[in-house]
C-alpha cells in the first residue's frame, strides 16, 4: 500500500518593487542621453563637411580625396565630447533653463576649433580649410538646435509634472509663499515644492504657492530629520533661518551626507544675471548689484529707427488694404488716436488702426461694471464696441502696425513697457511708476508672455523686470519671440 504524500508548493516570496530612481541616477541618464545626442550631431557635421568639401573627388571615386580628413575627423569628435563633458554642458543644475548651458556650449566649441588649429600646425597637419570651415560652423549648430529640442521635451514633460525634483521649501512664511510662488509658476526649472517647513504655521496645515499647495511637515529644527526622511533631492531656505550664516553652513555639511543638495534663494529679485557680480570678501560671496543704465542707448535707437523705417516701407501695401477695409466697413475714420504716457511722465499721441465704433469712448462708461481687466485696465473679451473687422485685426495684431511711426518719431520703441493711459498711471503704486523711466514698446516681455491673460501685477514685474535688466541681445529675443506670439493670438482682445 503506497501512501501518496501530498507536497503543497510553498508561495514564492514577492519580489519587492523596485524603488523609484534617484534623482541623481534619473539626472545621469538624461545626461548620457544628451551625450548620445551629442555624437551624432558631430558625425553628421563631418559627414556634411566631407561631402560638401570634395563632392567632385568622392564622385569619381578618389581614394585620396579626403582621406586625411576621414582619419583626423574621429579624433576631433573625441576631443569635443572630452571638452563638452569637462566644461559641464550636460550638468543637471543648468539644462533646460538659463543661459549657461548655450555660453557653455559654444565656450566648449572654441576651445575645440582653437586645440585642432593648434595642433595641426605644431604636427605640420594640412587639413583642408574649407573641411573645418565647414565641420565647425555645422556642429555647432548642430549641437545648439539639438539642445533646443531636448530643452522642449524636457519643458513639456516638466509642465506635465515629470521630471521635477521634489524639495523641501523652508523659512518665514512670507519668504516661503513668495519663493513657492515662483517655483510653482516656474516647472521649466525643475523643482516641485513637496512640503513646507516652518516655524510660523503648526505642522498639517497648508501654504497656497499660487494655484499649488503645500503641506506643512514641521519646524526649521526639525529640517535635517524631514530632509532625510522625506526623500527630497533638496531643500530650498527661502530668506533667512534661524542660527543665520553659521547655521546654513552647517546644514549644508549635514545634508551632503545624505545626498540632499541645498539651495539658498537670494533676497535679491528680479535682477537679471548680468548685473550680478560676486566680490569674495574672506570666504563671504558678497553680490554687487549693477546699477541699470537707462539712457544712452544709441544701439536701441538705431535698431528702431532702422526697424521701423523699413517695416513701413514693406507694410505700405498691407496698410492701404487695411484702410481700405476699415473704410468699406463702416465709414469711419481709418486711424484711432489716443493719448498714452512714455518715457519721463510725457504724454503723446499714439496711433493705431481704429478696430471700435466711432462713439467707443462714450459707450466705455456703460460698459465700466463689464470691466475683465485686471487692476487699472480696461479689457473685455466680448466687447461689443468692437467691429467685425476690428476684431480681426486685434486677432492678428494688425492694428499695431501704425505705431511704426511712433517708433520712427521717438515716441515709442519696437521693444519696451506696455503704453499706459493716462487715467492708469494715476492709479499706479508701489513703484510701479519706474515703467515710465524708458521710452514704451510695440512689444515687450508682457506682450509676449500672454498679453491680456495676464494678471496686472504679473504685468508690471514683467515691465519692471526689463526696465531694470535691459540689453541689445534681450531686445532681439523678445523681437524673435513676438512672432509665434503674434500667431498664436494669446491674449489678443
Amino acid at each position: 500500500m503506497s501512501l501518496a504524500v501530498r507536497t503543497v508548493p510553498q508561495a514564492r516570496p514577492e519580489t519587492p518593487p523596485r524603488p523609484p530612481r534617484s534623482p541623481r541616477r534619473r539626472a545621469a541618464g538624461a545626461g548620457a542621453g544628451v551625450a548620445v545626442v551629442d555624437l551624432v550631431l558631430l558625425l553628421i557635421a563631418f559627414t556634411v563637411a566631407h561631402f560638401a568639401r570634395f563632392p567632385w573627388e568622392l564622385s569619381r571615386g578618389a581614394v585620396d580625396a579626403g582621406h586625411l580628413e576621414v582619419l583626423v575627423a574621429p579624433a576631433v569628435v573625441v576631443v569635443w565630447m572630452v571638452l563638452l563633458s569637462a566644461f559641464r554642458t550636460r550638468d543637471p543644475r543648468i539644462a533646460g533653463v538659463g543661459g549657461d548651458e548655450y555660453r557653455r556650449l559654444v565656450t566648449a566649441s572654441l576651445v575645440t576649433g582653437a586645440l585642432v588649429a593648434v595642433t595641426a600646425y605644431a604636427a605640420s597637419i594640412d587639413i583642408a580649410r574649407g573641411y573645418v570651415a565647414i565641420a565647425f560652423p555645422v556642429g555647432l549648430l548642430l549641437l545648439v538646435v539639438g539642445r533646443k529640442v531636448v530643452r522642449a521635451r524636457l519643458a513639456a514633460h516638466r509642465a506635465a509634472g515629470r521630471r521635477l525634483m521634489d524639495v523641501l521649501l523652508v523659512g518665514d512664511l512670507e519668504d516661503v509663499r513668495y519663493v513657492g510662488r515662483r517655483i510653482a509658476c516656474s516647472p521649466g526649472a525643475g523643482y516641485r515644492v513637496s512640503a513646507v517647513v516652518t516655524d510660523c504655521e503648526p505642522s498639517g496645515t497648508a501654504v497656497a504657492l499660487g494655484e499649488a499647495t503645500a503641506p506643512v511637515v514641521g519646524r526649521v529644527a526639525e529640517v535635517l530629520d524631514l530632509a532625510r526622511t522625506s526623500g527630497v533631492a533638496a531643500v530650498v531656505v527661502a530668506g533667512a533661518i534661524a542660527g543665520g550664516h553659521e547655521r546654513l553652513r552647517r546644514l549644508g555639511w549635514q545634508l551632503e551626507e545624505h545626498g540632499v543638495e541645498l539651495v539658498v534663494s537670494s533676497p535679491i529679485a528680479d535682477v537679471a544675471a548680468g548685473r550680478v557680480h560676486e566680490r569674495p570678501v574672506d570666504g563671504l560671496p558678497l553680490m554687487h548689484v549693477e546699477t541699470p543704465v537707462y539712457t544712452r542707448r544709441f544701439g536701441k535707437r538705431m535698431l528702431d529707427v532702422v526697424g521701423a523705417g523699413v517695416g513701413l516701407l514693406l507694410l505700405a501695401p498691407v496698410f492701404a488694404v487695411v484702410a481700405l477695409v476699415i473704410r468699406l466697413d463702416d465709414g469711419g475714420p481709418v486711424f484711432f488716436r489716443q493719448t498714452r504716457v512714455g518715457r519721463g511722465a510725457a504724454e503723446f499721441s499714439i496711433l493705431k488702426f481704429r478696430t471700435m465704433c466711432v462713439d467707443a469712448e462714450a459707450r466705455m462708461a456703460a460698459l465700466h461694471r463689464e470691466n475683465e481687466g485686471a487692476g487699472p485696465l480696461f479689457k473685455m473679451k466680448d466687447d461689443p464696441r468692437v467691429t467685425r473687422v476690428g476684431a480681426f485685426l486685434r486677432r492678428t495684431s494688425l492694428d499695431e502696425l501704425p505705431q511704426l511711426w511712433n517708433v520712427l518719431v521717438g515716441t515709442m520703441s519696437l521693444v519696451g513697457p506696455r503704453p499706459a493711459l493716462p487715467r492708469e498711471v494715476a492709479l499706479y503704486e508701489d513703484f510701479a511708476d519706474r515703467r515710465l523711466l524708458v521710452t514704451p514698446g510695440i512689444t515687450g516681455l508682457w506682450q509676449v508672455s500672454g498679453r491680456s491673460d495676464l494678471d496686472w501685477a504679473d504685468g508690471v514685474r514683467l515691465d519692471l523686470h526689463y526696465v531694470e535688466n535691459w540689453s541689445f541681445v534681450h531686445d532681439l529675443v523678445i523681437l524673435a519671440r513676438t512672432i509665434p506670439s503674434v500667431l498664436r493670438s494669446r491674449g489678443a482682445y
